[in-house]
């Protein structure tokens, strides 16, 4: 067969096309909702990221509409209702530096202001801040560790990673 025909220089660019079309939909299509065991290594990316977080700053890929409470302040950004993520509060003087992983020695992607709400995933080991080597994944905006040494958790405490 040759590649000279300008048919069949169609016909294989549109079978290589369909190939990566196919291999695009395919992950997606594999969670189906149908209860399969998904793989923990994923659980984190697998999971829709929550806009920011109430008063925070950080711009988030959720939406801006959200729950109203009787002072007509919003209280729970549309979709973080979820059951898989949890709350915290922040309750370090200066503000939680968090970082790129759970450890002090990774960068720091921004500093969470005292009293800020924050959206807990799970909570890891990581590096001993203070005699706390717990660490919480947070889910508002940006994918970042804090420590749990300085985040008060609201309501039951997180799931392990």
């Amino acid at each position: 067969m040759s590649l000279h025909s300008p048919l069949t220089r169609l016909a294989v660019a549109a079978a290589a096309g369909a190939l990566l079309t196919a291999a695009a939909v395919v992950p997606a299509a594999a969670d189906d909702g149908r209860g399969g065991t998904p793989d923990p290594a994923a659980a984190h990316a697998a999971a829709p990221a929550p806009g920011p977080a109430p008063g925070s700053t950080a711009s988030g890929t959720g939406t801006a509409a959200g729950k109203t409470d009787t002072a007509g302040k919003t209280s729970v950004p549309a979709g973080q209702d979820d059951p898989r993520f949890y709350r915290g509060r922040v309750v370090a003087r200066g503000g939680l530096a968090l970082h790129t992983r759970p450890d002090r020695g990774s960068r720091v992607l921004r500093i969470a202001r005292p009293g800020e709400i924050v959206w807990i995933y799970c909570r890891t080991l990581g590096g001993n801040v203070l005699g706390n080597p717990v660490w919480y994944l947070l889910a508002d905006g940006t994918w970042t560790w804090g420590s749990a040494r300085f985040i008060q958790s609201i309501g039951p405490t997180p799931r392990w990673c």
